[in-house]
């Protein structure tokens, strides 16, 4: 749902960037999952959270001074998916994993790995059963359809980009 940017000033608030569609949506859930460097998900009380410019400034529990938040610098921030807002002819970018990639040619290009965030827009990232890894910017200029049923992206890039 987003990612920990770092401390925000010096009583351990910490400043994150939300991935989601309205960064208002992150200020709804009461608490958070952090994904620590070791790669372990824990939970963290939320004790208050305001937009900040186009940032979320969030105060949580046990973090009493900027060292402790900077240790969550770079940090993944996540909900349980039972915490998410059902949705209707949408699909959450998590669910994108492991959908097929095939261009406007019928070739395959790969299968999705994950969306990553990037200043200008979503990236998909994806593995081809050769091993190669392709990013594809998930624009409409190259995005053509997204299928949740098949499981299957259809995008306008060729097996030589």
């Amino acid at each position: 749902m987003g990612r920990i940017q770092g401390p925000y000033g010096v009583k351990g608030s910490l400043k994150a960037r939300a991935f989601t569609e309205s960064p208002e949506a992150l200020l709804e859930y009461r608490s958070w999952w952090l994904k620590s460097r070791d790669g372990t998900w824990r939970e963290c009380k939320v004790l208050s959270a305001h937009l900040h410019s186009d940032s979320i400034v969030a105060e949580i529990e046990g973090l009493g001074d900027r060292e402790a938040a900077a240790m969550w610098r770079g940090s993944l921030v996540g909900v349980p998916r039972s915490a998410l807002p059902e949705l209707r002819n949408e699909i959450y970018w998590s669910d994108l994993a492991g959908f097929v990639v095939l261009n406007r040619q019928g070739e395959t290009l790969g299968t999705v790995e994950d969306v990553m965030e990037s200043a200008a827009h979503p990236v998909l990232r994806l593995r081809g059963s050769d091993g190669r890894e392709r990013m594809i910017p998930m624009v409409p200029a190259f995005i053509d359809a997204i299928d949740g049923a098949a499981g299957r992206i259809v995008v306008d890039w060729l097996l030589d980009y």
